[in-house]
C-alpha cells in the first residue's frame, strides 16, 4: 500500500462495480487470516498467550470500519484484528464516551490549566519544567528545609479559588514562613558586616479588603512585607547612638525603605521563587505578585522605577517598580492544533522516532521509515471528502487524520486518530520528550473529545469519542476510565454498558459477558452522573467529585489497541474454541455464506455461484471455504459479511 492510503480514495462513490446488481458492494474488500496467536505486549507474556481475529484490509468505507468498531475491531495500519475474549490473556473492552456527558475530574483540569499556564509564562521552556518537577516532586519550589509541601502558591490568595485547588493547597502559614526566610537569607548577605541586630522579616496575605483599597496598583497583589521600613527605623536607631554602620555598597549609606526594599527585591529575585510568583519593590514594601493574572494587565514604566531606585523622596506618586532585570511583557506562546490527512511527514517521523528511542526504550535500528508507514500512515478507510451543506459530513470528511500540536512552530504532538460517522476513534499519540511536564497525552484526549463536542454541531452524527481498548487486568490501560461517563462493549452481545456496572464484574474475572448485567439489573445504557460541566473546552472552572486518578497508574501515551509488525503478526492457530465462545447472540440465526461476495484473483462471485464460473472444485476444498465463511461472518456479523468483499488472496 502506497503512503498515505487515505489519500489515495476519493468520495463514497470511488469504489468499482463488483458485482452485477450488488447494491454498492465493493469498496470494502478484506482478507481473512483467521485466528492468530502472538505475544502480549500487555501481560508481556513470552508465549503465544495473545489470541485475535486478523483481516487485512485493502480498503474499507468508513460506515463499515465504524460497524466493526462496534463488533469490538481495531486497527493497526491495514490490518485489522478482534481479541479472541474468552481465550486471550488479556481481555480486551472497546471503550467510549459521549463527549456531550463528559466532565472533567480535578486532575483533568489540572492538566489543562497547565498548559494554559504554560502558554502565558514567558520563561525558557527548561526553567518552566524544572518549576513544575519540583512541584510535582513535592520537594517545594522555595527549596527551605521542612517544607515540602508547598505548591501553587497563588491561588491561597484568590476568591474565586475553587474548592477543588483549596482541597490541594499547602498551609498558608508554612508559605508565609517560607517566603519570610527568603528575606531573612536576602537580609543577611546585603548587610553582611552590619553587626547590630535587625529584625526579622515577617510575611502577610494581602486581604480582599486591602486590595479594593490598593486597587491603583494592582489587584493580583498576593502577599507583602514591611521589613524595609523595619530594618531602617533599626539603623536610625543605630545612628543615633553612634554605632558605626559598615555596608558593602557605599551606596546604603543614604539607607531609607525604598533603597532597601529595592536592593532586597533584587537579592530575593535570585532564588528560585515559584513561576505563579513575582516579586517587587513598592515605596518601601516587598510585594509578591500572581504572575498568572497579572501579566494581562503588567506595565512598566522604567524612568520611573529608575528614579525609585535612587530614593526620590520628592515623588509623590506611588510608584510600583520593578527590579533592576525587569523587562516589558512579552507575547504569551502560541498552540496550534492542525488536523491533517494520513499522509508521510518527515517532521513527524522525527518526532516519532524520537518518542519510541526515548520514552520506549526503542531499538534505533527497528524504528524505521517502513514500520512508521505500516503502523501510523497506512490506512485503509476510503477518504471521504466535506460537502457543503450536507450535515452528515463533518468539515473535515471521513477518513484517518494527523493531528499536530505545534508551540510557537514547533512540532511538539501528533495525534493519530479516524474520523468515522459516529465517532472519533484515538489510535496512537507520539509526543516531543521534551515537552513531557505537559502530560500532552492527556492534554490531547481533552482536546479531542473538545473537537467531537464542536464537530457536533456540524455533524450531529458523530457524538462519540473511543479511546481504544480498555484493559481491566492492565493496570497501566485502566486510566481510560478516568474519561467519564464511559461505556464499554460487550463481547458477546455488543451492547454498551456503562463501566460503573462492569467495574465490580471485572474485579471478580477478566472475561465477562457485560450484557448480562443489564438484564439483572435493568439499568440504562446512559446514566446521567452528578455534576457535570457544562461548555467543557476553553475553561475548567468547576471540578467533579470524582476522585484523582493517580500519574503512577496512568500510561497517557500508550497505543490504543495492539502493535502488529510484519515480523511479528503471530501464528496461525487451527485450534477451535467452545462454538459458544465467538457466537454472536444477535446475530445467532444462520446466515447463507453463498451471498458472500468472494474475490478470486481479481473476478468477483459470490460463493453459491463459484463452481459455475470456475468449474467443479474438490469437495473438501469447498468445505473448508464453507468452514472458513461461517467463522468470518461470527466475528463481523451479517451486516457486514454481507457487505464486504472477502478476498481469497
Amino acid at each position: 500500500m502506497g503512503d498515505g492510503a487515505s489519500s489515495s480514495r476519493s468520495g463514497r462513490g470511488g469504489g468499482r462495480e463488483m458485482v452485477k446488481g450488488g447494491g454498492g458492494i465493493g469498496e470494502s474488500k478484506v482478507t481473512d487470516h483467521g485466528r492468530r496467536r502472538s505475544s502480549c505486549g500487555y501481560c508481556k507474556s513470552t508465549s503465544y498467550s495473545s489470541i485475535s481475529h486478523g483481516l487485512s484490509a485493502d480498503s474499507i468505507t468508513a460506515e463499515d470500519y465504524q460497524e466493526l468498531l462496534d463488533h469490538g475491531w481495531r486497527r493497526s495500519g491495514c490490518f485489522l484484528y478482534k481479541p479472541e475474549m474468552e481465550g486471550t490473556c488479556c481481555p480486551s473492552y472497546t471503550i467510549r464516551l459521549k463527549a456531550t456527558d463528559f466532565y472533567p475530574s480535578k486532575e483533568q483540569a489540572r492538566i489543562y490549566k497547565k498548559m494554559q499556564r504554560f502558554l502565558d509564562d514567558t520563561t525558557s521552556v527548561k526553567k518552566f519544567e524544572s518549576s513544575k518537577q519540583k512541584e510535582n516532586s513535592c520537594r517545594g519550589l522555595l527549596k527551605l528545609s521542612g517544607n515540602d509541601s508547598i505548591t501553587k502558591m497563588t491561588a491561597l490568595s484568590t476568591k474565586e479559588s475553587s474548592a477543588s485547588t483549596c482541597e490541594n493547597m499547602c498551609n498558608e502559614n508554612d508559605i508565609l514562613h517560607s517566603l519570610a526566610n527568603i528575606i531573612n537569607s536576602a537580609v543577611s548577605i546585603l548587610f553582611v558586616s552590619y553587626t547590630a541586630h535587625l529584625p526579622k522579616a515577617v510575611v502577610k496575605k494581602v486581604t480582599c479588603q486591602v486590595k479594593k483599597k490598593l486597587v491603583e496598583i494592582s489587584e493580583d497583589l498576593v502577599y507583602t512585607s514591611s521589613i524595609a521600613f523595619q530594618i531602617a527605623a533599626a539603623i536610625r536607631r543605630s545612628q543615633s547612638t553612634d554605632e558605626t554602620i559598615k555596608c558593602q555598597e557605599s551606596e546604603l549609606l543614604d539607607l531609607n525603605a525604598t533603597a532597601i526594599a529595592e536592593k532586597l527585591a533584587c537579592l530575593v529575585k535570585e532564588h528560585e521563587l515559584p513561576s505563579e510568583l513575582l516579586i517587587k519593590a513598592c515605596n518601601g514594601h516587598l510585594n509578591f505578585y500572581s504572575t498568572t493574572k497579572q501579566r494581562s494587565s503588567e506595565f512598566i514604566d522604567l524612568k520611573e522605577s529608575l528614579q525609585a531606585s535612587r530614593g526620590n523622596r520628592g515623588n509623590t506618586k506611588r510608584i510600583c517598580s520593578a527590579d533592576s532585570n525587569a523587562i516589558l511583557p512579552q507575547k504569551r506562546r502560541k498552540l496550534e492544533i492542525r488536523m491533517n490527512r494520513s499522509s508521510f511527514d518527515q517532521e513527524e517521523f522525527a518526532l516519532y522516532r524520537r518518542y519510541q528511542i526515548k520514552v520506549h526504550d526503542d531499538k534505533p535500528e527497528k524504528v524505521t521509515v517502513g514500520s512508521y508507514k505500516r503502523f501510523l500512515v497506512d490506512t485503509p478507510i476510503v477518504f471521504v471528502p466535506p460537502v457543503s451543506g450536507d450535515n452528515t459530513i463533518p468539515p473535515c470528511g471521513f477518513g484517518s487524520f494527523h493531528q499536530q500540536y505545534l508551540i510557537d512552530g514547533k512540532l511538539v504532538a501528533v495525534g493519530v486518530v479516524d474520523v468515522l460517522p459516529r465517532c472519533l476513534s484515538s489510535k496512537y499519540l507520539f509526543w516531543d520528550p521534551d515537552f513531557a511536564f505537559l502530560s500532552l497525552g492527556k492534554y490531547s484526549a481533552l482536546q479531542e473529545i473538545k473537537w467531537v463536542k464542536e464537530t457536533q454541531n456540524h455533524c450531529p452524527s458523530l457524538q462519540y469519542y473511543y479511546l481504544g481498548y480498555y484493559i481491566h487486568s492492565c493496570n497501566k490501560m485502566r486510566y481510560k476510565a478516568a474519561y467519564r461517563p464511559s461505556e464499554l462493549l460487550c463481547p458477546l452481545r455488543y451492547q454498551w454498558v456503562p463501566f460503573e456496572v462492569a467495574r465490580p464484574l471485572l474485579d471478580r474475572t477478566p472475561y465477562v459477558i457485560l450484557s448480562d448485567s443489564l438484564d439483572v439489573k435493568d439499568c440504562a445504557m446512559s446514566p446521567k452522573l452528578p455534576n457535570p460541566v457544562e461548555n467543557f473546552g476553553s475553561d475548567f472552572h468547576d471540578s467533579s467529585p470524582m476522585e484523582d486518578l493517580s500519574d503512577e497508574d496512568e500510561e497517557e501515551d500508550e497505543e490504543v489497541g495492539f502493535h502488529y509488525e510484519d515480523s511479528d503478526t503471530g501464528v496461525e492457530d487451527e485450534s477451535n474454541l467452545a462454538a459458544t465462545n465467538a457466537l454472536n447472540v444477535a446475530d445467532s440465526r444462520a446466515y447463507d455464506v453463498g451471498d458472500i461476495v468472494l474475490d478470486v484473483n481479481g473476478s468477483c462471485v459470490k460463493f453459491k455461484d463459484i463452481e459455475k464460473v470456475f468449474g467443479p472444485l474438490e469437495r473438501r476444498i469447498i468445505s473448508k471455504l464453507e468452514s472458513q465463511l461461517q467463522r468470518y461472518v461470527e466475528v463481523v456479523g451479517n451486516e457486514l459479511a454481507g457487505r464486504m468483499v472477502y478476498s481469497l488472496g
